[in-house]
């Protein structure tokens, strides 16, 4: 006990100083964010922008479904270009131009290459040379720079408006006609690329390195990696290393007891089901429901990085564009995933207690009708947003925000959150009678309702920003939920509700898993707390974030590196006792599991998680590549054996009803797809664009050039056979379910 309390007091220590840091430097990133200025004008006085268009200008980005078309500092999606490096691109061209003619009377690419060294210097200069001034809120621009957005604005008029001469681009950039179908609209969203662009160009004042710390990449605008970049990823390979070494050394020093002798039978079926319980069967064929539907728009949506605005022929953009179905289909995941583990809770947390509080089973149904309402409601919502039916504010509260992961709109957050609570709720009143008892298994289970606190609470962090929060203090608050709630409490509650059944299945002693949940959330919050700052390098923050988030996210990486030795302790228990084959998919399941943390969270998450490393590959398909092998080979897959292990509680003894056979080609399937889609597709296609940024910069490594080149396009088909395996083994997932409810009710039927 004296050890267990001395890691629950580290583990409290833990949270309390990273918290302390992510709270303090959230305060820099407030007080050091991009200024928004009052108004732009050009030296002879000239209005270009106000404050109130910028603002309304990032209110039409996001109905138009926000980081879901193009992306703004790198957060976003692929196809459409990163809105900031595009304008950064257009606009040094432009002026470029403009300054060829004025001094030499010549176009620019008929100059000498000193003569056009010469003029890029000058250019450097008035982009990066920060004309803020704090007193009057004013941005003020030469009269050529005023010159070239007046023409860059209009540019994108035409863009995002329907004007025949930029059809082919729009199809390139995968856009719907009509995209922003408001002219008036259409004049107030450069005003925001303007801003975006002007901070990642803009030295921060009394330093040599911009707002976004010299991101993206251009060289010929003088953006480069600055020292930070640079040291603070080698800090963080030597942090990896040093961590890996430590961690090593303390699992070796460690006694490794023998199991215990397992009992002749399955002991979880020694208690009767509660009527709370039987009531989540539902949640389960919900979540596969949303997988299924995901599945579709994952595949409608890589189409259209080759086909623009059709799906092989078919108009579909029309009606579905990919704004709308990247928006469902990145929505959908964490909704699918969220319902399984938080039947998971429900079925758990009784079980636990062997307690059915008064009105459980009500609670329980009414909190399923509530997530239906939130996830249907949530969806409809983004359709009449990204078609443009509503007005600005309204598409903000119950269309779409525009934020990747949290793109429903704001009364809908706010359900689902109501949501999250009274799931708080219905979890804390079923294990509540354990929770006062002093059990064996009090540590794993303590750790357990903590982490449903967490999760129930930290979506809420989301409300945090509102319509105008500077983008910077935006992202902050979202890497909060995505990063946090997703990636760090819900990874806690997976370990403790494995290692939970693993004892209640008497494989593994309770003292053994009770130090084990709690050393590693210690490792796994450790670094995964402080490590959320990785996602916000270039987001407008202070290099200060670089400097802790370089460091703690390779911490992330360490307890991966054993992960091994869990997936092999898990494999081994399939066949500890006869009665464990009926637990058989759902451990392959779990070593699935481990085997994607070590290579989609570990492996490709370090690809992309050093400052230097993120500086040139951020918003390129190696990102789509680590947020694949992580949310679904993590968390996916951790899902699905979940379920199985609960659907085995749920169905009984009754074995007539359980497919393996079908549950084998799922999880083969599942797994070989999504290992395809990844390393034959996805990957290629990001390493392909890190060497296109490395040798002309990254507006390059989007662009249609490269996009829709004849390699990216072949490799880009060459995802299909992944994406038809994959979802062939979802599909076997569901005919599986489908087979059990016949069995289930069959033999209700034989009972009757």
């Amino acid at each position: 006990m004296t050890k267990q309390k001395r890691l629950f007091g580290i583990l409290i220590l833990v949270c309390l100083i990273s918290f302390t840091v992510l709270l303090s430097l959230g305060s820099q990133i407030y007080r050091e964010a991009p200024p928004i200025p009052t108004r732009v004008v050009d030296v002879s006085g000239n209005l270009i922008f106000n404050h109130d268009d910028i603002y309304q200008g990032e209110m039409v980005w996001r109905s138009m479904g926000g980081h879901q078309l193009g992306s703004i500092w790198g957060h976003g999606a692929y196809v459409a270009p990163d809105w900031t490096a595009d304008w950064l691109h257009r606009i040094s061209q432009a002026m470029l131009h403009g300054m060829a003619k004025q001094q030499f009377g010549l176009e620019y690419d008929a100059l000498t290459s000193p003569q056009q060294a010469l003029l890029e210097k000058a250019l450097q200069q008035e982009l990066k040379t920060n004309t803020f001034d704090p007193d009057t809120g004013t941005i003020t621009v030469s009269v050529l720079r005023g010159q070239a957005i007046k023409a860059l604005q209009q540019h994108y008029e035409k863009l995002f408006g329907n004007d025949p001469s930029l059809h082919q681009l729009r199809d390139d950039y995968a856009m719907k006609d009509n995209t922003v179908a408001a002219a008036e609209h259409r004049k107030l969203l450069p005003a925001f690329f303007f801003w975006s662009a002007w901070a990642a160009v803009t030295q921060r004042p009394g330093e040599n390195y911009t707002y976004t710390n010299n991101w993206p990449y251009d060289p010929v605008i003088g953006n480069v990696p600055t020292p930070d970049n640079v040291i603070w990823s080698i800090m963080s390979v030597v942090v990896l290393l040093a961590g890996i070494g430590a961690l090593t050394w303390y699992y070796a020093s460690q006694k490794h007891e023998p199991l215990p002798q397992p009992p002749a039978e399955d002991p979880l079926f020694g208690g009767k089901l509660t009527p709370s319980q039987k009531a989540v069967g539902k949640y389960f064929l919900t979540a596969i429901g949303l997988f299924l539907l995901q599945i579709v728009l994952g595949g409608v949506t890589a189409h259209y990085a080759v086909e623009g605005q059709a799906f092989y022929g078919i108009p579909l953009a029309k009606i579905l564009p990919y704004s709308l179905t990247r928006t469902w289909h990145t929505q959908l995941a964490v909704f699918w995933i969220a319902t399984i583990w938080l039947a998971t809770g429900l079925f758990i947390a009784s079980s636990l207690s062997g307690h059915e509080p008064k009105y459980q089973k009500l609670g329980v149904n009414v909190l399923w009708v509530a997530l239906l309402i939130v996830v249907l409601g949530s969806m409809a919502g983004e359709w009449f947003a990204v078609q443009q039916y509503f007005n600005l504010d309204l598409s903000y509260f119950i269309g779409h925000q525009g934020q990747e992961y949290i793109d429903l709109g704001r009364i809908w957050q706010i359900l689902l959150f109501a949501g999250l609570l009274i799931w708080l709720t219905l979890v804390t009143r079923a294990i509540k009678p354990i929770l006062g008892k002093q059990t064996e298994m009090s540590p794993v289970i303590w750790v357990l309702y903590a982490s449903c606190v967490a999760i129930g609470l930290f979506y809420g962090v989301g409300l945090f920003q509102g319509k105008h929060t500077n983008l910077a203090m935006a992202e902050y608050w979202r890497w909060w939920v995505v990063h946090l709630w997703v990636e760090g409490f819900f990874e806690t509650f997976a370990t403790a509700v494995i290692s939970l059944m693993f004892v209640r299945l008497q494989l593994v002693r309770a003292k053994i898993a009770n130090l084990a949940v709690v050393f590693t959330t210690i490792v796994f919050l450790t670094g995964g707390l402080i490590g959320t700052l990785h996602h916000l390098y270039f987001t407008g923050t202070p290099t200060s974030v670089i400097a802790w988030g370089a460091v703690f996210s390779a911490l992330e990486v360490v307890p991966l590196a054993l992960i091994g030795f869990e997936a092999v302790d898990s494999y081994r228990m399939r066949n500890h006792t006869h009665w464990m084959k009926r637990y058989k998919w759902a451990i392959l399941f779990f070593v699935a599991t481990a085997f994607w943390n070590l290579v989609g969270a570990g492996v490709l998450g370090f690809l992309i998680n050093p400052p230097i490393s993120l500086y040139f590959i951020q918003g390129l398909n190696t990102t789509a590549t680590h947020a694949h092998g992580a949310f679904m080979g993590v968390y996916g897959m951790l899902g699905i054996g979940l379920m199985l292990a609960c659907l085995r509680g749920l169905t009984g003894k009754n074995n007539t009803m359980w497919n393996d056979k079908l549950l084998q080609y799922a999880f083969w399937l599942l797994n070989i797809g999504l290992g395809l889609m990844i390393f034959v597709s996805l990957l290629p296609v990001g390493l392909v664009q890190f060497f296109e940024v490395l040798q002309h910069g990254y507006w390059f490594a989007r662009s249609p050039a490269v996009i829709h080149s004849q390699l990216i396009s072949d490799l880009t088909w060459l995802r299909m056979p992944g994406d038809i395996v994959f979802a062939c083994g979802g599909l076997c997932v569901a005919l599986f379910l489908c087979r059990l409810v016949q069995g289930v009710l069959k033999s209700r039927q034989v009972a009757h």
